[in-house]
């Protein structure tokens, strides 16, 4: 029987070439996960080069490469820079964040990502983490739920939802996907129900793990760490990181507000290396359907 695969990665080809390696140089892979994104960045460095793999989730323990070359952090991206100074880098050249949610977590049913399988309403990618989807759901006032479901759901009744999961609450306790799903199923009708209810949970998601903040505290401290000629290559898989990853690198905040010197020139830290967003080819996504929604950005420092 086979295993199990842990990820199967996004535009892996179009990922590695936009990070230009040098074989001496010096890259981070933010993602670790499976480990298929640095496998093949460690095929192109020479001996003298250094990749740095960071992942909170303990589960990715168990794919990390034996080679000298390859230092792992047990830990969040955003300590991106404590880490690197903890090791005595002072810039890398280049920095890959890979923020899709791996097969693995989808497949395992206690990690509660999925809506598919019966678990724990977890979702933490750090399982020492204290907050849980179940916590949210239970503690949060109707005004906050409404807000997660909103902004991260873009889920247009999100305050009906959150309404109805108060009053459910108070004589309930949230704890289990299933029970869950069966309280939100009036809100959607058959014809999006999957849509809508993988919109609740990537809200959840998002929520649990702080994913927004964390990717704003990644794009600000690339800027810091980068060299000259460095790369930051980035895959999202939603509108809502997409738009940030995107506003950041053409303006360099995250509203995307424009601001030009004496001579109409853009003020900004970083410049896009691929003007237009790369995506995967029907070839990939009739062989990795999740590719369908990967977006690549590749960007450089600006000079």
């Amino acid at each position: 029987m086979d295993e199990p695969v842990y990820h199967v990665p996004a535009l892996l080809t179009e990922t590695i070439d936009g990070l230009n390696i040098k074989p001496d140089g010096v890259y981070v892979d933010c993602t670790f996960g499976g480990g298929g994104h640095a496998r093949e960045m460690l095929k192109r460095l020479g001996n003298n080069g250094k990749l740095i793999g960071f992942d909170q989730d303990e589960d990715a323990f168990g794919n990390i490469p034996q080679d000298e070359r390859f230092i792992f952090v047990h830990s969040n991206f955003k300590y991106l820079k404590n880490f690197l100074q903890f090791h005595r880098i002072e810039k890398v050249d280049g920095i890959l964040a890979d923020l899709g949610v791996s097969f693995h977590h989808f497949d395992e049913a206690e990690r509660g990502f999925s809506f598919r399988y019966d678990g724990e309403l977890d979702m933490r990618m750090n399982k020492k983490s204290g907050l849980t989807a179940a916590k949210v759901l239970n503690t949060y006032s109707e005004e906050q739920l409404a807000d997660v479901f909103y902004l991260y759901g873009e889920l247009h009744n999100a305050r009906k939802i959150a309404r109805t999961i108060v009053n459910y609450r108070a004589d309930n306790k949230f704890d289990r996907i299933f029970p869950f799903i069966q309280v939100l199923k009036p809100f959607f009708g058959r014809e999006k129900e999957k849509k809508d209810m993988a919109r609740v949970f990537q809200a959840l998601r998002i929520e649990v793990n702080r994913e927004m903040e964390v990717l704003k505290s990644l794009l600000k401290q690339c800027v810091e760490v980068l060299s000259e000629d460095g790369r930051l290559v980035v895959l999202t898989y939603h509108s809502l990181e997409d738009r940030l990853v995107k506003n950041f690198i053409r303006s360099g905040n995250f509203e995307g507000k424009l601001e030009k010197d004496f001579f109409g020139n853009v003020i900004a830290p970083l410049k896009a290396v691929n003007n237009k967003v790369i995506i995967a080819g029907d070839e990939e996504v009739a062989a990795n359907p999740r590719a369908r929604s990967a977006k690549l950005r590749i960007a450089t420092l600006n000079h």
